[in-house]
């Protein structure tokens, strides 16, 4: 590999950092419902802030992406997320909100065209799914990243007071600028524009191929376990074991340290082993991961344990199904991902029925059972992936 195309691998991989911003959510959405007064249901709308953007604004980023460029779509969704983080520095619940919502059309525009320019400075198929669980590696640092973020912010920046909380968000606009500027000074061969005739409505008509739809709701499953896991891990030592705000934070961290380590063990693996065994073979022992930690009486230790199984056995499982849509059409990427990016709405989805379950169940159980109704699918896709690979010459 030349220089310049290593340079240019290393950049596109580091601007997943950028990415994982909207991960933040989770543990600054407890800080804004102390700050506000929410409730469990206002607050589980929140992540719904940042995600539903995705059903929106994916399809046409990817339509638009075939006019712009790879490139220059990820460069436009960063300076999208760059508005947003300043946004709350007007303060108030209106000002955080509409933060979260211009990161979550940031975001959408970046999780589009990053996967999409990855295919792009990978030409290797072989290497595409190790090389977008590198980028998930990478945002999984991110989402680590976030706790610590929300401290500096309050008890260096805020003083140690917690209603400083929002002054996170410049840090984070901060990052974006510096990985936007390193991209743009990074010279990428434009890629061949690919067919321009397209609507929303062809574009959703991929879904008509079976696998093409079943891979579709395995993103929407599998991004609502992340986000629901993330949202629920401190509500459930807070809930179980009388744990403070600041005590609970550890859930978050302790979740994104497994992601990220199982990420970087994915990536490893799936140059050697068949990608898609490796996500049957995490998604069944989630499954048992999950029940243990809803039904299972364990103590605030095992309950830690518990959360970071989630996060480093659903790790390398996004990646895996983006890879198997992009080769089922290869000739489609930009749609393809703009299509499977709009799925990523599913974390907003989800959340707001962890804490209307949570809420009316008076329970947090109640909130685990949901992640678990994700699980069911993602273990129904993963069988039937098998089925499909004994029955057609396609890598799926």
């Amino acid at each position: 590999m030349e220089k310049t195309s290593k340079q240019a691998v290393a950049c596109v991989i580091f601007s997943f950092f950028v990415m994982g911003f909207c991960d933040i959510v989770g543990i600054s959405s407890d800080y804004a419902q102390k700050a506000f007064g929410w409730s469990d249901t206002t607050t589980g709308l929140v992540p719904a802030m940042v995600f539903v953007w995705f059903l929106f604004f994916s399809v046409p980023a990817g339509i638009r992406m075939n006019r712009w460029g790879r490139k220059n779509t990820v460069l436009i969704g960063m300076a999208v997320t760059i508005v947003g983080t300043l946004v709350p520095l007007l303060r108030g619940s209106w000002a955080c909100l509409a933060g979260y919502a211009l990161i979550g059309i940031g975001n959408a525009i970046l999780q589009v065209s990053q996967n999409a320019l990855v295919g792009h400075v990978v030409r290797n198929e072989r290497l595409l799914s190790s090389s977008l669980t590198a980028g998930q590696f990478v945002k999984a640092i991110s989402s680590f990243s976030g706790p610590f973020i929300m401290l500096f912010a309050v008890n260096v920046l805020g003083g140690g007071n917690t209603d400083n909380w929002y002054l996170a968000f410049p840090c984070l606009g901060a990052i974006t600028l510096l990985s936007g500027l390193w991209l743009l000074l990074t010279p990428i061969e434009r890629e061949e524009p690919q067919e321009t005739t397209v609507t929303v409505a062809s574009t959703f008509g991929l879904l008509r191929n079976p696998t093409m739809l079943l891979l579709f709701l395995g993103i929407f499953f599998v991004v609502g376990i992340d986000v629901g896991t993330n949202f629920t891990s401190s509500k459930i030592l807070i809930q179980r074991f009388g744990w403070s705000l600041a005590e609970a934070g550890v859930a978050p961290q302790v979740y994104f340290i497994c992601r990220t380590v199982g990420a970087f063990i994915g990536m490893l693996l799936m140059t050697r082993l068949s990608d898609v065994k490796y996500y049957r073979l995490n998604i069944v022992v989630c499954i048992a991961v999950l029940l243990v930690l809803a039904f299972v009486p364990v103590s605030a230790g095992v309950t830690l344990g518990l959360i970071g199984a989630v996060g480093f056995l659903c790790s390398c499982i996004f990646p895996t199904i983006f890879a198997q849509a992009v080769k089922t059409e290869p000739e489609k990427t930009n749609l393809i991902s703009g299509l499977m990016i709009t799925a990523v709405a599913g974390g907003g989805a989800f959340t707001p029925l962890i804490g209307m379950a949570t809420q009316q169940m008076q329970t947090i159980t109640a909130g685990i059972a949901v992640l678990l109704l994700c699980a069911a699918y993602l273990t129904y896709c993963a069988f039937f992936v098998k089925a499909k690979e004994k029955n057609t010459t396609t890598n799926v």
